[in-house]
């Protein structure tokens, strides 16, 4: 029988999908801004790839939010969300100002990280797995760094891109822990998994 990580309990099965989840979408390229008074916010992702759209059109529906596909001028697809009231909640913990920041000890879960994994991860070829930070919010990179160990799966920046790499045997499969497996219409080869022997 396969031995239970101390935080299992923060694992994407562990409860029920939550609005706060959609936080997974702001790690990576995912925007938030507040409209008018202030009383309505919208969230916006541009995805890497369009065959993810379905996957996370489905996650943000199982907290109760719905999205819509657009095409953004340079030919990506992004998904939004229509300004709504219940998002201002996380629109003033993810901004200061028109600025994208972490929220100060930030606690990053498995459904938190499932929707990172789902709308901006993927492995690489040397079995690490990356995940995809805003290049346009360069000050959330280091408190995601400090999110992710904090979680138990300290990663490395890869500059290039710029993302977070997370290697080793024992991290990947904290990680795969974590984010449960395969969401319904996300694309295996994208999700994280054991390589070679998982570890004990």
């Amino acid at each position: 029988m396969r031995s239970v990580s101390q935080l299992s309990m923060f694992s994407a099965e562990a409860r029920t999908p939550q609005l706060t989840d959609l936080a997974g979408l702001l790690c990576g390229p995912g925007q938030i801004v507040r409209f008018g008074a202030g009383d309505q916010a919208r969230l916006s992702i541009v995805l890497p790839d369009p065959a993810r759209a379905p996957a996370v059109t489905a996650a943000c529906a199982a907290v109760g939010v719905a999205v819509t596909a657009v095409r953004t001028e340079s030919g990506a697809t992004a998904l939004r969300t229509a300004f709504r009231c219940d998002l201002v909640d996380l629109a003033r913990t993810w901004t200061q100002g028109a600025v994208k920041t972490v929220p100060p000890g930030w606690q990053l879960d498995g459904p938190a990280l499932r929707l990172w994994a789902l709308a901006a991860g993927r492995p690489d070829e040397r079995g690490g797995y990356l995940l995809t930070l805003d290049a346009h919010a360069p000050d959330t990179h280091l408190p995601l760094v400090a999110a992710l160990t904090r979680a138990g799966i300290p990663p490395a920046r890869v500059g290039r891109e710029p993302a977070l790499r997370i290697s080793g045997t024992r991290r990947v499969q904290r990680l795969v822990e974590l984010v449960g497996p395969v969401p319904p219409q996300a694309a295996t080869a994208d999700w994280p998994r054991y390589w070679g022997r998982r570890a004990s």
